[in-house]
Protein backbone atom coordinates (compact mmCIF):
# COMPACT_ATOMS: atom_id res chain seq x y z
CA UNK A 1 0.00 0.00 0.00
CA UNK A 2 1.22 3.74 -1.08
CA UNK A 3 1.28 6.25 1.42
CA UNK A 4 -0.24 9.41 0.54
CA UNK A 5 1.50 12.50 1.60
CA UNK A 6 -0.36 15.79 1.64
CA UNK A 7 1.92 18.89 0.67
CA UNK A 8 1.56 21.44 3.49
CA UNK A 9 0.32 24.23 1.37
CA UNK A 10 -2.65 21.86 0.59
CA UNK A 11 -3.42 20.22 4.03
CA UNK A 12 -3.46 24.03 5.63
CA UNK A 13 -5.49 25.67 2.69
CA UNK A 14 -8.70 27.24 3.51
CA UNK A 15 -12.02 26.39 2.36
CA UNK A 16 -13.36 29.73 1.27
CA UNK A 17 -17.31 28.94 0.89
CA UNK A 18 -19.48 31.25 -1.00
CA UNK A 19 -21.11 33.91 1.07
CA UNK A 20 -24.03 33.31 2.84
CA UNK A 21 -26.04 36.30 3.79
CA UNK A 22 -28.78 34.00 5.32
CA UNK A 23 -25.75 33.42 8.03
CA UNK A 24 -24.91 37.55 8.63
CA UNK A 25 -25.80 38.28 12.11
CA UNK A 26 -27.22 41.81 10.52
CA UNK A 27 -29.61 39.96 8.36
CA UNK A 28 -30.81 37.84 11.43
CA UNK A 29 -31.38 40.62 13.52
CA UNK A 30 -33.90 42.32 10.77
CA UNK A 31 -35.48 39.27 10.54
CA UNK A 32 -36.23 39.12 14.10
CA UNK A 33 -37.25 42.73 14.53
CA UNK A 34 -39.71 41.92 12.01
CA UNK A 35 -41.24 38.70 13.42
CA UNK A 36 -41.67 40.54 16.50
CA UNK A 37 -44.37 42.37 14.88
CA UNK A 38 -47.77 39.90 13.82
CA UNK A 39 -47.95 38.95 10.50
CA UNK A 40 -48.34 36.29 7.97
CA UNK A 41 -47.62 38.66 4.46
CA UNK A 42 -44.86 40.93 4.58
CA UNK A 43 -44.55 43.52 1.42
CA UNK A 44 -40.55 43.78 0.90
CA UNK A 45 -40.50 47.45 -0.29
CA UNK A 46 -37.65 49.45 -1.96
CA UNK A 47 -37.85 53.03 -1.13
CA UNK A 48 -37.45 54.26 -4.96
CA UNK A 49 -35.86 53.54 -8.18
CA UNK A 50 -32.11 52.95 -8.70
CA UNK A 51 -31.73 49.59 -7.03
CA UNK A 52 -30.38 46.67 -8.87
CA UNK A 53 -33.85 44.91 -10.15
CA UNK A 54 -33.34 41.76 -8.24
CA UNK A 55 -33.13 44.27 -5.30
CA UNK A 56 -36.76 43.30 -2.76
CA UNK A 57 -36.33 39.18 -4.41
CA UNK A 58 -32.98 39.47 -2.73
CA UNK A 59 -34.20 40.51 0.44
CA UNK A 60 -37.27 38.52 0.45
CA UNK A 61 -35.39 35.24 -0.34
CA UNK A 62 -32.88 35.98 2.05
CA UNK A 63 -34.93 36.85 4.68
CA UNK A 64 -36.97 33.54 3.59
CA UNK A 65 -34.26 31.17 4.04
CA UNK A 66 -33.47 32.45 7.88
CA UNK A 67 -37.29 32.34 8.27
CA UNK A 68 -37.15 28.91 7.96
CA UNK A 69 -34.05 28.12 9.80
CA UNK A 70 -35.59 29.82 13.04
CA UNK A 71 -39.07 28.94 12.44
CA UNK A 72 -38.58 25.29 11.21
CA UNK A 73 -41.54 25.70 8.48
CA UNK A 74 -41.84 27.02 5.26
CA UNK A 75 -41.54 30.88 4.47
CA UNK A 76 -42.55 31.34 1.24
CA UNK A 77 -41.37 34.40 -1.31
CA UNK A 78 -43.87 36.06 -3.70
CA UNK A 79 -41.99 37.57 -6.64
CA UNK A 80 -44.05 40.37 -7.88
CA UNK A 81 -41.61 42.57 -9.41
CA UNK A 82 -42.77 42.74 -12.70
CA UNK A 83 -46.64 41.47 -12.55
CA UNK A 84 -48.76 43.13 -14.84
CA UNK A 85 -51.92 44.51 -13.81
CA UNK A 86 -53.54 41.17 -15.52
CA UNK A 87 -51.83 39.18 -13.57
CA UNK A 88 -53.10 41.06 -9.97
CA UNK A 89 -56.11 39.12 -8.97
CA UNK A 90 -54.48 36.09 -9.45
CA UNK A 91 -51.26 36.59 -7.91
CA UNK A 92 -53.20 38.06 -4.93
CA UNK A 93 -55.25 35.35 -4.56
CA UNK A 94 -52.83 32.93 -4.28
CA UNK A 95 -50.92 34.99 -1.71
CA UNK A 96 -54.13 34.65 0.41
CA UNK A 97 -54.42 30.92 -0.05
CA UNK A 98 -50.75 30.76 1.58
CA UNK A 99 -51.69 32.71 4.58
CA UNK A 100 -55.09 30.51 4.97
CA UNK A 101 -52.50 27.75 4.67
CA UNK A 102 -50.99 29.35 8.04
CA UNK A 103 -47.69 29.72 6.20
CA UNK A 104 -45.66 32.85 6.08
CA UNK A 105 -45.41 34.85 2.75
CA UNK A 106 -42.56 37.46 1.95
CA UNK A 107 -43.69 39.55 -1.20
CA UNK A 108 -40.90 40.95 -3.29
CA UNK A 109 -42.41 44.46 -4.95
CA UNK A 110 -40.81 46.56 -7.63
CA UNK A 111 -40.44 50.71 -6.96
CA UNK A 112 -43.78 51.92 -5.83
CA UNK A 113 -43.07 54.56 -8.72
CA UNK A 114 -42.23 51.82 -11.10
CA UNK A 115 -44.76 49.23 -10.66
CA UNK A 116 -48.66 50.30 -10.22
CA UNK A 117 -49.74 47.46 -8.63
CA UNK A 118 -46.78 47.86 -5.92
CA UNK A 119 -48.78 49.96 -3.38
CA UNK A 120 -52.15 47.57 -3.84
CA UNK A 121 -49.79 44.53 -3.15
CA UNK A 122 -48.28 46.32 -0.49
CA UNK A 123 -51.69 47.48 1.16
CA UNK A 124 -53.25 44.32 0.81
CA UNK A 125 -50.34 42.51 2.83
CA UNK A 126 -50.57 42.48 6.50
CA UNK A 127 -47.00 44.65 7.18
CA UNK A 128 -44.39 45.93 4.86
CA UNK A 129 -40.98 46.59 5.42
CA UNK A 130 -39.26 49.85 3.61
CA UNK A 131 -35.90 49.05 2.06
CA UNK A 132 -33.56 51.09 0.98
CA UNK A 133 -29.86 51.45 -0.92
CA UNK A 134 -27.92 53.63 0.49
CA UNK A 135 -26.32 56.54 -1.88
CA UNK A 136 -28.85 55.04 -4.19
CA UNK A 137 -32.10 56.10 -3.65
CA UNK A 138 -33.44 59.27 -2.27
CA UNK A 139 -34.80 60.71 0.61
CA UNK A 140 -37.73 62.16 -1.66
CA UNK A 141 -38.69 59.16 -3.01
CA UNK A 142 -38.85 57.01 -0.17
CA UNK A 143 -41.22 59.72 1.38
CA UNK A 144 -43.09 59.35 -1.50
CA UNK A 145 -43.59 55.20 -1.31
CA UNK A 146 -44.56 55.69 2.43
CA UNK A 147 -46.96 58.41 1.45
CA UNK A 148 -48.29 56.20 -1.36
CA UNK A 149 -48.71 53.29 0.93
CA UNK A 150 -49.55 54.55 4.40
CA UNK A 151 -46.83 54.69 7.37
CA UNK A 152 -48.94 52.58 9.06
CA UNK A 153 -48.51 49.62 7.00
CA UNK A 154 -44.99 49.96 7.80
CA UNK A 155 -43.34 47.67 10.66
CA UNK A 156 -40.15 49.56 9.70
CA UNK A 157 -36.96 49.80 7.63
CA UNK A 158 -33.97 48.72 6.71
CA UNK A 159 -30.63 50.54 4.94
CA UNK A 160 -28.47 48.12 2.71
CA UNK A 161 -25.36 49.49 1.73
CA UNK A 162 -24.56 48.54 -2.16
CA UNK A 163 -21.03 47.30 -1.36
CA UNK A 164 -21.80 45.25 1.55
CA UNK A 165 -24.14 42.84 0.47
CA UNK A 166 -24.01 40.61 -2.77
CA UNK A 167 -26.56 41.44 -5.54
CA UNK A 168 -27.08 45.16 -4.30
CA UNK A 169 -24.84 47.13 -6.48
CA UNK A 170 -27.25 49.58 -8.19
CA UNK A 171 -28.24 49.40 -11.73
CA UNK A 172 -25.61 50.92 -14.85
Amino acid sequence: MKAIVAHKSTALARHEEPHEPWRDADWQKLWLSLKAKSWSSLAVVPAGPGGPREFALTIAVTLARIGIVHLGTPVHVADATSIPLTHLEQFSEEVRRVKLEGELVLIALAPASENPITVSLAKAADSAVLCVLMDVMSLTESKKTVERIGAARFVGSAVFHPKGTPGMAPKK
